[in-house]
C-alpha cells in the first residue's frame, strides 16, 4: 500500500493519524534517505500526542524522549549505528516502557528489533531542492500493527 504526500502539512497530518491510532508497545520504523520527511513525520505523532516541546532529529543524541504525551514517546535515530552497536542504549528498556518507539534508519539493528511493528518507507519523488512531493510505502508485521495501519489510513484518508 502506497500513499503520495504533497506537503509538509500532509506528511504531518499522516504522522498525527498514527499517533492517534498508537497503542502502548507500538514500534513505528522509518526508513528513506535524508530528507525524505521522517523527523516531520515524527512531529505529528508527537502533536498527536499532545507533545508540546519541539521534536528535533535524534541523529547525534540518537534517542529523544518526549514523555509528557498521552503516550511516552522514544524517537530513535540508528544512523550512526551502521556496525550494529547497541551498548551505549538499552533497547529492550525502551520496549518495555510500553510507549511509542519510532526508530529511523532501522536497518543498522534490525536483528534486534521484534518481528512486530509497522514500517513505513518514504521517498522523495523527484530531486529539485524544493520538492515536497514524498511516497510512503507502508509495511506490517503482526495482526496489531496491521489494525494500527487500517485506523491510521482510515483517519488521514477523513481528514
Amino acid at each position: 500500500m502506497q500513499v503520495t504526500i504533497e506537503s509538509a502539512a500532509q506528511m504531518e497530518k499522516l504522522g498525527a493519524a498514527l499517533g492517534k491510532t498508537a497503542t502502548p508497545g507500538s514500534l513505528l520504523l522509518l526508513t528513506g534517505d535524508l530528507g525524505a520527511g521522517k523527523t516531520t513525520l515524527t512531529k505529528g505523532i508527537a502533536r498527536a500526542l499532545g507533545i508540546r516541546r519541539p521534536v528535533k532529529s535524534p541523529t547525534f543524541t540518537i534517542v529523544r524522549e518526549y514523555r509528557e504525551g498521552s503516550l511516552p514517546l522514544f524517537h530513535m535515530d540508528m544512523y550512526r549505528l551502521e556496525d550494529g552497536d547497541l551498548s551505549s542504549i538499552d533497547l529492550p528498556a525502551y520496549f518495555a516502557e510500553q510507549g511509542l518507539i519510532v526508530i529511523e534508519w532501522p536497518q543498522f539493528i534490525v536483528d534486534q528489533l521484534p518481528a512486530d511493528y509497522l514500517q513505513l518507507s518514504l521517498k522523495r519523488v523527484d530531486d529539485h531542492w524544493d520538492s515536497t512531493t514524498r511516497t510512503v510505502e507502508f509495511s506490517s508485521e503482526g495482526e496489531k500493527n496491521k489494525a494500527w495501519l487500517d485506523q491510521a489510513l482510515q483517519l488521514f484518508n477523513k481528514a
